[in-house]
Protein backbone atom coordinates (compact mmCIF):
# COMPACT_ATOMS: atom_id res chain seq x y z
CA UNK A 1 0.00 0.00 0.00
CA UNK A 2 1.32 3.62 -1.09
CA UNK A 3 1.91 5.78 2.21
CA UNK A 4 1.00 9.65 1.24
CA UNK A 5 1.29 12.29 3.37
CA UNK A 6 0.91 15.75 3.10
CA UNK A 7 2.78 19.17 3.17
CA UNK A 8 2.31 22.69 2.72
CA UNK A 9 2.21 23.62 -0.96
CA UNK A 10 4.40 26.83 0.32
CA UNK A 11 5.91 26.34 3.42
CA UNK A 12 5.47 29.31 5.91
CA UNK A 13 9.68 29.01 6.24
CA UNK A 14 10.53 28.81 3.03
CA UNK A 15 11.38 24.84 2.88
CA UNK A 16 13.79 25.26 5.83
CA UNK A 17 12.94 22.18 7.06
CA UNK A 18 10.71 23.48 10.16
CA UNK A 19 7.32 22.53 8.63
CA UNK A 20 6.51 19.32 10.64
CA UNK A 21 5.86 17.66 7.35
CA UNK A 22 10.01 17.08 7.21
CA UNK A 23 9.48 14.90 10.88
CA UNK A 24 7.55 12.55 9.13
CA UNK A 25 9.57 12.43 5.28
CA UNK A 26 12.87 11.93 7.29
CA UNK A 27 11.22 9.05 9.57
CA UNK A 28 10.39 7.17 6.26
CA UNK A 29 13.53 7.85 4.86
CA UNK A 30 15.08 6.19 7.58
CA UNK A 31 13.53 2.94 7.06
CA UNK A 32 13.73 2.89 4.12
CA UNK A 33 9.83 3.38 3.17
CA UNK A 34 8.80 5.25 0.12
CA UNK A 35 6.11 7.54 0.17
CA UNK A 36 3.69 10.34 -1.86
CA UNK A 37 3.28 13.90 -0.79
CA UNK A 38 -0.02 15.63 -1.91
CA UNK A 39 0.50 19.11 -1.46
CA UNK A 40 -2.10 21.18 0.46
CA UNK A 41 -2.91 25.49 0.09
CA UNK A 42 -3.73 26.96 3.24
CA UNK A 43 -7.34 27.40 1.85
CA UNK A 44 -7.86 23.68 0.88
CA UNK A 45 -6.53 23.13 4.67
CA UNK A 46 -9.73 23.88 5.26
CA UNK A 47 -12.18 22.64 3.48
CA UNK A 48 -14.09 19.02 4.15
CA UNK A 49 -11.76 16.54 2.44
CA UNK A 50 -8.44 17.43 4.32
CA UNK A 51 -10.35 18.32 7.94
CA UNK A 52 -11.65 14.50 7.26
CA UNK A 53 -8.03 14.31 7.95
CA UNK A 54 -7.17 16.47 10.27
CA UNK A 55 -10.00 17.89 11.98
CA UNK A 56 -8.04 20.82 13.02
CA UNK A 57 -6.75 21.66 9.55
CA UNK A 58 -3.16 21.66 9.86
CA UNK A 59 -0.73 18.78 7.96
CA UNK A 60 0.82 16.76 8.34
CA UNK A 61 -1.69 13.25 7.52
CA UNK A 62 -0.74 10.03 6.85
CA UNK A 63 -2.39 7.78 4.75
CA UNK A 64 -1.79 4.40 3.89
CA UNK A 65 -4.71 1.93 2.57
CA UNK A 66 -7.68 2.75 5.02
CA UNK A 67 -5.37 4.07 8.04
CA UNK A 68 -5.24 8.04 8.37
CA UNK A 69 -3.75 9.50 10.83
CA UNK A 70 -2.58 12.51 12.14
CA UNK A 71 -0.45 14.52 14.87
CA UNK A 72 2.95 13.97 14.17
CA UNK A 73 4.54 11.95 17.50
CA UNK A 74 1.30 9.24 16.68
CA UNK A 75 2.64 9.30 12.82
CA UNK A 76 6.40 8.90 13.91
CA UNK A 77 5.66 6.24 16.35
CA UNK A 78 3.69 4.32 14.32
CA UNK A 79 6.03 4.67 12.06
CA UNK A 80 8.72 3.21 14.47
CA UNK A 81 6.63 0.52 15.58
CA UNK A 82 5.85 -0.86 11.70
CA UNK A 83 8.50 -0.58 10.51
CA UNK A 84 12.38 -1.35 11.49
CA UNK A 85 15.41 1.30 11.92
CA UNK A 86 13.86 3.77 14.65
CA UNK A 87 12.94 2.03 17.95
CA UNK A 88 15.57 -0.98 19.58
CA UNK A 89 14.20 -4.26 20.30
CA UNK A 90 15.14 -4.76 23.73
CA UNK A 91 11.75 -4.12 25.63
CA UNK A 92 12.98 -1.67 27.93
CA UNK A 93 15.81 0.67 25.78
CA UNK A 94 12.32 0.79 23.21
CA UNK A 95 10.05 2.35 25.94
CA UNK A 96 12.74 4.77 27.20
CA UNK A 97 12.85 5.84 23.27
CA UNK A 98 9.35 6.18 23.09
CA UNK A 99 9.74 8.18 26.80
CA UNK A 100 12.18 10.36 24.49
CA UNK A 101 9.58 11.05 21.88
CA UNK A 102 6.93 12.65 24.45
CA UNK A 103 9.73 14.44 26.26
CA UNK A 104 10.43 16.40 22.96
CA UNK A 105 6.87 16.83 22.04
CA UNK A 106 5.43 17.59 25.39
CA UNK A 107 8.59 18.69 27.79
CA UNK A 108 11.00 20.56 25.16
CA UNK A 109 8.71 22.18 22.44
CA UNK A 110 5.92 23.96 24.22
CA UNK A 111 8.27 27.24 25.26
CA UNK A 112 10.27 26.86 21.82
CA UNK A 113 6.90 27.27 20.38
CA UNK A 114 6.07 30.21 22.56
CA UNK A 115 9.10 31.72 21.65
CA UNK A 116 8.00 31.57 18.08
CA UNK A 117 4.65 33.33 19.18
CA UNK A 118 6.13 35.76 20.94
CA UNK A 119 8.83 36.71 18.14
CA UNK A 120 6.22 36.64 15.04
CA UNK A 121 2.63 37.35 16.63
CA UNK A 122 3.48 39.49 19.62
CA UNK A 123 6.45 41.24 18.66
CA UNK A 124 4.11 44.62 18.91
CA UNK A 125 2.57 44.02 22.20
CA UNK A 126 3.08 46.47 24.61
CA UNK A 127 3.85 43.73 27.22
CA UNK A 128 6.37 41.80 24.31
CA UNK A 129 9.94 43.39 26.10
CA UNK A 130 9.21 42.01 29.31
CA UNK A 131 7.74 38.45 28.52
CA UNK A 132 10.29 37.29 25.94
CA UNK A 133 12.63 37.35 28.30
CA UNK A 134 10.29 34.99 30.67
CA UNK A 135 9.62 32.86 27.83
CA UNK A 136 13.86 32.21 27.01
CA UNK A 137 14.15 31.23 30.88
CA UNK A 138 11.74 28.68 30.15
CA UNK A 139 13.27 27.46 27.20
CA UNK A 140 16.78 27.41 29.57
CA UNK A 141 15.18 25.79 32.10
CA UNK A 142 14.62 22.10 29.58
CA UNK A 143 17.48 22.98 27.72
CA UNK A 144 20.32 22.97 31.06
CA UNK A 145 18.82 19.53 31.99
CA UNK A 146 18.45 17.96 28.41
CA UNK A 147 22.73 19.09 27.81
CA UNK A 148 23.31 17.40 30.97
CA UNK A 149 21.57 14.53 30.18
CA UNK A 150 23.29 14.09 27.01
CA UNK A 151 26.71 14.78 28.03
CA UNK A 152 29.21 13.69 25.73
CA UNK A 153 27.42 11.10 23.65
CA UNK A 154 25.92 11.36 20.15
CA UNK A 155 22.78 10.36 21.11
CA UNK A 156 20.12 10.37 24.27
CA UNK A 157 20.04 6.39 24.98
CA UNK A 158 21.94 4.55 22.97
CA UNK A 159 21.86 4.57 19.11
CA UNK A 160 20.16 6.70 17.11
CA UNK A 161 16.05 6.50 17.81
CA UNK A 162 12.50 8.00 17.30
CA UNK A 163 13.35 9.83 20.17
CA UNK A 164 16.65 11.41 18.90
CA UNK A 165 14.62 12.51 15.86
CA UNK A 166 11.93 14.06 17.24
CA UNK A 167 14.27 15.50 20.02
CA UNK A 168 16.72 17.36 17.17
CA UNK A 169 13.09 18.19 15.31
CA UNK A 170 12.80 20.11 18.21
CA UNK A 171 15.41 21.54 18.75
CA UNK A 172 16.17 22.74 15.39
CA UNK A 173 13.17 25.57 15.73
CA UNK A 174 15.84 27.14 18.16
CA UNK A 175 18.63 28.15 15.34
CA UNK A 176 17.66 31.15 14.66
CA UNK A 177 17.09 32.34 18.21
CA UNK A 178 20.95 31.28 19.02
CA UNK A 179 20.23 29.83 21.97
CA UNK A 180 21.78 26.54 21.45
CA UNK A 181 25.69 28.16 20.86
CA UNK A 182 25.11 28.33 25.02
CA UNK A 183 24.95 24.65 25.08
CA UNK A 184 27.65 23.02 22.58
CA UNK A 185 26.50 19.62 23.09
CA UNK A 186 23.33 20.08 22.17
CA UNK A 187 24.54 22.36 18.94
CA UNK A 188 26.19 19.53 17.82
CA UNK A 189 23.70 16.74 18.24
CA UNK A 190 21.55 18.96 16.54
CA UNK A 191 24.25 18.91 13.92
CA UNK A 192 24.63 15.62 13.86
CA UNK A 193 21.15 14.95 13.20
CA UNK A 194 21.30 17.13 10.12
CA UNK A 195 24.20 15.34 9.05
CA UNK A 196 22.48 11.63 8.87
CA UNK A 197 21.86 11.19 4.90
CA UNK A 198 17.90 10.40 5.26
CA UNK A 199 17.24 13.73 7.03
CA UNK A 200 19.57 15.49 4.46
CA UNK A 201 17.42 13.72 1.85
CA UNK A 202 13.74 14.87 3.59
CA UNK A 203 15.47 18.64 3.86
CA UNK A 204 16.13 18.20 0.54
CA UNK A 205 12.57 16.70 -0.63
CA UNK A 206 10.70 19.84 1.42
CA UNK A 207 13.08 22.50 0.20
CA UNK A 208 12.29 21.48 -3.75
CA UNK A 209 8.45 22.11 -3.08
CA UNK A 210 8.95 25.40 -1.94
CA UNK A 211 12.00 26.40 -4.17
CA UNK A 212 9.74 25.43 -7.09
CA UNK A 213 12.27 22.38 -8.48
CA UNK A 214 9.05 20.45 -8.26
CA UNK A 215 5.57 20.32 -9.71
CA UNK A 216 2.59 20.70 -7.58
CA UNK A 217 0.43 17.28 -7.55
Amino acid sequence: MTITITAFERSPDGGKGLARDTRIRWALEEVGQPYEVRLVSFRAMKEPAHLALHPFGQIPTYEEGDLALFETGAIVFHIAETHAGLLPDEDHARARAITWMFAALNTVEPPILDLVIAKFVERDKPWYAERLPLVEDRIRDRLAPLSARLGDADWLDGPFSAGDLMMVSVLLRLRASGMLNDYPNLAAYVARGEARPAYKRAFDAQLAVNTGKLPSS
